[in-house]
């Protein structure tokens, strides 16, 4: 039987929310308020990551990460539209500049999944992004800066694109000099292993770029066979993997889910990177843990794991130089200990 393609996948995705609490047995789960929570903001799921959801259970971490709910609905006191001010450090032409010696690209919009905590759900990418026939005005934006030494690759997903439109900007990219490094941002490897393909993996061997795949699991149930052999063709070409996450309330907001996640990856070939705090984005806080609690966390995952399995617990702040390690090393003894 031939496998479908990725792009066969991703068009089969869930798209109604009834549908996908009918497979997962939940129907009687189902409440009006999530649609409406979908208006602003679509649902869409890959049946891959719904069938590692388990059935019968409202509770799955996995499925409380795309289920629209009421609570989105709800105004929180500094949950705004934009917590990181991307709309301030856009320079035009889909180039986020926020960090010294590095940019974000925002490829395209698209993504595979909607994740309810996204801090980019409100981001007008429609004049935000760039697309195939602006790519000129800002490659020629990246050869101006001569202080430009990464380009990050991000979206919605860059691993949207098809291979041939990825592989043509990251042959452009290489062209300019300055640029030494490339950094890909995807949820895809994990939601969409397919994703993974031939094709891809060829195209990151080949660049000469010094080039990271930056992929986003929260929770050990995400790390499956599919996606171990799918990285395998890019862990053997010597491509950097790394992981991101975020910290979620009754997703992953306990020690031993960390530390299964962060042991699970490292048996992967991926070394853990960053595990973010909430980015207030409105409609996403119902998922927030509290400063005291994540360094209750972060400690506890301290004693269980050794320091190179140990990610940085961090917050990204609007206008800061780079992202800030959670209070700092010493107001973090102080709140634990308090």
């Amino acid at each position: 039987m031939k496998t479908e393609s990725w792009q066969q996948q991703l068009a089969d995705g869930y798209a109604s929310i009834g549908e996908l609490l009918n497979d997962l047995d939940l129907s009687a789960h189902f409440n009006p308020a999530m649609e409406e929570a979908a208006k602003s903001f679509p649902f869409r799921v890959p049946r891959y990551f719904a069938a590692l959801m388990r059935k019968g259970d409202p509770n799955d971490p996995l499925l409380l990460q795309v289920l629209p709910v009421a609570a989105e609905l709800r105004h929180a006191p500094g949950f705004v539209k934009d917590p990181l001010q991307d709309e301030a450090a856009h320079q035009g032409n889909g180039i986020l500049h926020k960090y010294q010696g590095r940019v974000l690209l925002v490829a395209t919009g698209a993504c595979a999944i909607n994740c309810r905590y996204c801090f980019r759900r409100h981001f007008p990418y429609a004049g935000r992004q760039a697309v195939k026939n602006e790519w000129q005005p800002a490659l020629e934006q990246l050869r101006q800066d001569t202080s430009i030494r990464e380009v990050i690759l991000s979206g919605g997903d860059p691993l949207m694109l098809g291979n041939n439109r990825l592989k043509a900007l990251i042959e452009a990219l290489e062209e300019i000099p300055h640029i030494r490094r490339l950094r890909i941002h995807s949820r895809l490897p994990v939601v969409l292993p397919a994703r993974l393909d031939a094709g891809f993996s060829q195209i990151l061997n080949s660049t000469t770029l010094a080039t990271s795949l930056v992929i986003h699991a929260n929770h050990p149930r995400e790390l499956t066979p599919v996606l171990a052999h799918a990285l395998t063709p890019l862990r053997e070409a010597g491509i950097t993997l790394l992981n991101q996450s975020v910290l979620l309330k009754r997703v992953n907001d306990e020690v031993r889910t960390q530390v299964s996640l962060n042991e699970s990856l490292y048996e992967m070939g991926i070394l853990p990177y960053y595990l973010h705090q909430l980015d207030p984005v409105q409609g996403a806080a119902h998922f927030a843990v509290d400063d005291q609690s994540a360094l209750r966390l972060h400690q506890g995952m301290e004693r269980r794991l050794p320091g190179y399995l140990l990610p940085r617990l961090v917050r990204e702040i609007a206008g800061a130089p780079s992202k800030q390690t959670l209070l700092g090393s010493q107001n973090r003894k102080k709140l634990i200990s308090g």
